[in-house]
């Protein structure tokens, strides 16, 4: 199959997904860029955008090579009620490093906001929506693509950021950091799915927390619950890179491994290949990653659908399909690893004997 050529007429997100193409979401920044050096983990705010640029632009650049789609703004927790005063200096500079990126290529970007610092301690509705709001007016003045509001554990906070991000008539998808439990007032997911899509989110769906089996599980009664309210949204997935079958209410947060003993449970690529193609048979059309979904993660998406996407990625260039390329090495017992039965079917071993299969979560 052919590699991607030139850039193709910019379609906008909703005539992409409108039109039945997948869209390929892009991976992990605040966990990446910790493990590299530009974050720190605890106040996970993106400083980095403008203490150092160059860091942020490789990650868009390679996510861009691997087959994304779409580039999200690297403004998680970007609010005035986390940064102070740098809070818009950050969100003007990760808008203009994602579109220098995309500009390279076929892709949109989004604007991202999250949930607050706030919400927990007290709703107050007008004080949040006005954080929202500072967030999107340096967006729609940069003119992103299509706006974002993910990470959401509570619904109610999630309507509000839908409320705002609506009122400058862009696109608007919304993702929830929930299991099949439902938010943390116990709000179903097909419940939260349907409230979403009555705020008038346009894409509904989840992100991160959970892995990749149990975020097709919540996208599936998030599809029933707009099933049976008879409503229509298009839907959305990006799970974490991480196995994390002993999730408590609240995910991975709650596991005693969070966050920096995460990576014996790292997704392998034929691992997130199954994850696109479960996704993708499910109805999803806009599948991605989150916390610890590296460049080579967003690639296997991109190759397991690339039969129905038409082309692969540029990444492709330097990986044969399913170990394709080790049918030139020098030892027999790894040509033999050279085809797709062998990496569908390994159980991968985690080189630790005394480490138990799973932990108990902490709450």
């Amino acid at each position: 199959m052919a590699l991607a050529g030139s850039p193709r007429a910019k379609k906008g997100i909703l005539e992409r997904l409108d039109s039945g193409e997948i869209v390929v979401g892009d991976g992990s920044f605040l966990f990446t860029l910790e493990k590299r050096g530009f974050v720190k983990a605890g106040l996970w705010t993106p400083e980095a955008v403008v203490e150092h640029p160059s860091a942020v632009r490789q990650l868009h650049t390679e996510f861009l090579r691997a087959g994304a789609d779409v580039l999200q703004t690297f403004t998680f927790s970007a609010t005035e009620d986390n940064m102070d005063s740098k809070w818009e200096a950050v969100n003007a500079a990760a808008c203009d490093l994602a579109q220098e990126v995309a500009g390279g290529g076929d892709a949109l970007v989004a604007g991202g906001i999250c949930q607050t610092s706030l919400y927990k301690y007290h709703k107050d509705e007008t004080r949040i929506k006005n954080i929202f709001r500072l967030q999107l007016e340096v967006f729609a003045r940069k003119n992103v693509d299509f706006l974002i509001a993910e990470y959401f554990e509570h619904v109610e906070e999630a309507v509000w950021a839908v409320e705002v991000l609506r009122e400058v008539g862009a696109p608007v998808a919304v993702t929830m950091c929930i299991g099949p439990e439902g938010d943390m007032h116990d709000v179903t997911p097909g419940e939260c799915a349907v409230k979403l899509a009555r705020a008038g989110a346009d894409i509904i769906g989840v992100n991160c927390r959970f892995g990749p089996w149990t975020s097709l599980q919540t996208m599936k009664l998030m599809k029933e619950g707009l099933r049976d309210a008879s409503l229509q949204a298009h839907l959305m997935v990006q799970c974490l890179g991480f196995h994390t079958p002993d999730y408590g209410k609240g995910g991975f947060v709650d596991l005693p491994e969070y966050p920096f003993g995460l990576e014996p449970r790292v997704a392998t690529r034929w691992d997130i290949q199954k994850y696109a193609r479960e996704a993708y048979n499910l109805g999803v059309r806009y599948i991605g990653g989150c916390c610890g979904f590296e460049p080579y993660h967003i690639r296997a998406i991109a190759e397991e659908l690339a039969p129905e996407r038409g082309f692969l990625p540029p990444a492709s260039e330097k990986h044969g399909s399913w170990g394709s390329g080790l049918d030139m090495h020098t030892k027999p017992w790894i040509r033999a690893r050279a085809r797709r039965e062998y990496w569908e079917n390994l159980l991968p071993a985690s080189g630790r004997p005394f480490c138990p299969s799973l932990s108990k979560p902490d709450a």
